[in-house]
């Protein structure tokens, strides 16, 4: 497996038409192999991902060369690889299937955001080779069940997007359907008015999901120098898109971030 890996490696040198070729190739990994890494806990069988507080890369290109080229950058300091909802709509489960193959033992997250028809969306995506998909709070409420059953069949998991106005009578039914993960994005009305800092309320919403038993993931235009703000609350997941692989030096930025979340205290 790891001879198929190294064929990403040239995508940032060569010209589309071989990069065409590599991830072509790169994406023969059988359905098989698939399957049988999630055979127990998501976390043991992938074997990039470290224990405690993680970090995620949101790959929101509009290709697939696009982002193989930026996993490649920041791949080896990072747990979970993000298939970012405009490239899920760009590419369709093609994307997952590429990524899956060219990266067996990092986490893989789908950000399909299912609304509705929740089994088949999730069934496309699981069965490209994810290990979650994300819902969006607001999705019609025979979603999320229609989803946690896909996953069980799977082996999956699945991760709610807390959007503006979600509420806690909807973490609570989440939890009573199994569903453990939940992204918290930094107040949308906050950013368009240019106020880049988490409120008060945020910060508590993340001790109280992790008092509820939920593991929690932080995103909206993250850097490296907010990640200690967050010492003293229960962040399991930190995740980041182009301050990390649009930067000068996409390797350096993804280590730096890493190490910020390395020095940050132990979950408890």
């Amino acid at each position: 497996m790891q001879g198929k890996l190294t064929i990403v490696r040239p995508l940032l040198t060569l010209g589309r038409r071989q990069a065409r070729t590599d991830t072509k190739e790169c994406a023969t990994v059988t359905e098989t192999h698939t399957r049988a890494a999630r055979l127990g806990s998501l976390e043991e069988q992938r074997t990039a991902v470290r224990p405690g507080r993680k970090v995620q890369v949101a790959l929101d290109t509009k290709n697939i060369f696009d982002a193989l080229a930026a996993a490649r950058q920041v791949g080896q300091h990072i747990d979970i690889i993000e298939i970012g909802t405009v490239l899920c709509l760009a590419e369709g489960m093609r994307a997952v299937r590429e990524m899956r193959a060219c990266y067996p033992d990092h986490l893989l997250l789908a950000d399909i955001r299912v609304a509705e028809a929740g089994s088949i969306l999730s069934r496309l995506a699981f069965e490209a080779g994810a290990d979650l998909v994300s819902v969006v709070s607001g999705a019609a409420p025979e979603s999320f069940a229609a989803v946690v059953d896909v996953a069980a069949e799977f082996g999956g998991d699945v991760q709610v997007e807390l959007s503006d106005g979600w509420t806690w009578a909807l973490v609570e039914k989440c939890r009573d359907l199994g569903i453990r993960h939940f992204i918290l994005h930094r107040s949308r009305d906050a950013e368009a008015r240019g106020e880049l800092s988490w409120s008060a309320d945020d910060l508590a919403s993340i001790s109280r999901i992790h008092e509820l038993g939920g593991r929690v993931s932080v995103t909206g235009g993250m850097s490296v120098s907010e990640v200690p703000h967050f010492a003293a609350y229960p962040v399991e997941i930190f995740i980041a898109g182009r301050a990390l692989y649009d930067s000068a030096d996409p390797a350096a930025s993804a280590w730096d971030f890493r190490a910020a979340v390395a020095n940050l205290p132990s979950l408890k």
